[in-house]
């Protein structure tokens, strides 16, 4: 299919879709079997600098910096024995890499000083930890442990969650509550890792590729998806938000 919907159409896919969740994450699932982390990493400490490195940046970008990084210092104990300035030629291919080396020797000293240079496995030790926040904390315990407190929500889930009808919230902490409330607590972690890869491959901000998309038969926004989910700018004013069943 690969005609618009019409109304009625949409507002019974908005209504089925949170019902439909669980199947449509695993169909995602089954069109992307090899969804993870894409980060490069080599231990718990690489994969949470890692994650702090990757804020406003692209997973790929991190990778090509983090090699000759991490050959220089491979745990939190070298990092924290160094000043920021003395990390930033190592980073500064990255975006905002000033307060990004600041956060990742802040980050190995209180490893180091808290818990002797590991890694703590606690969503609340996580957090507490400098540069470290919710989705941070939850992609690390989610990959290294698969305990995550919750479903990471980026750029790219924040979109697709509007689009699928699973949340008609615009911000990353209430989609996160209703993706909880609707997808099973074994597949948070996996949730977030097949989103990311959707968003990436397929269901793209812009010129999203409807026809390709293997859930476009229960999708509310199917063939009109690029005038939901996005971000606002200037030139196009606020983003349409996803239409709910009333509208």
């Amino acid at each position: 299919m690969s005609e618009a919907l019409s109304a009625r159409e949409r507002r019974e896919r908005l209504k089925a879709a949170p019902g439909l969740a669980a199947k449509t994450l695993e169909r995602l699932h089954r069109q992307h079997p090899t969804a993870k982390c894409e980060l490069d990493f080599g231990s718990p400490f690489q994969l949470i600098v890692s994650v702090v490195l990757s804020a406003q940046t692209t997973d790929a970008n991190v990778n090509k910096a983090t090699p000759k990084l991490f050959a220089r210092f491979p745990d939190a104990r070298a990092l924290a024995a160094v000043e920021p300035s003395d990390v930033e030629p190592y980073v500064a291919s990255l975006g905002f890499f000033r307060a990004k080396s600041r956060s990742i020797v802040g980050l190995a000293r209180s490893l180091v000083e808290k818990h002797g240079g590991d890694v703590p496995r606690t969503l609340p030790e996580l957090v507490a930890l400098p540069g470290v926040g919710r989705k941070t904390a939850n992609v690390v315990a989610g990959v290294l442990w698969n305990t995550p407190e919750g479903v990471v929500v980026d750029t790219h889930v924040q979109r697709l969650a509007q689009r699928l009808g699973w949340s008609r919230h615009t911000q990353p902490e209430p989609i996160e509550q209703d993706l909880c409330a609707i997808l099973p607590r074994a597949k948070w972690d996996m949730a977030g890792h097949v989103l990311i890869f959707h968003g990436r491959r397929c269901c793209a901000a812009r010129k999203p590729e409807c026809g390709a998309c293997r859930v476009s038969d229960v999708c509310p926004s199917a063939f009109d998806a690029e005038h939901v989910g996005r971000k606002p700018s200037k030139s196009r004013g606020p983003t349409a938000p996803t239409r709910r069943a009333s509208d």
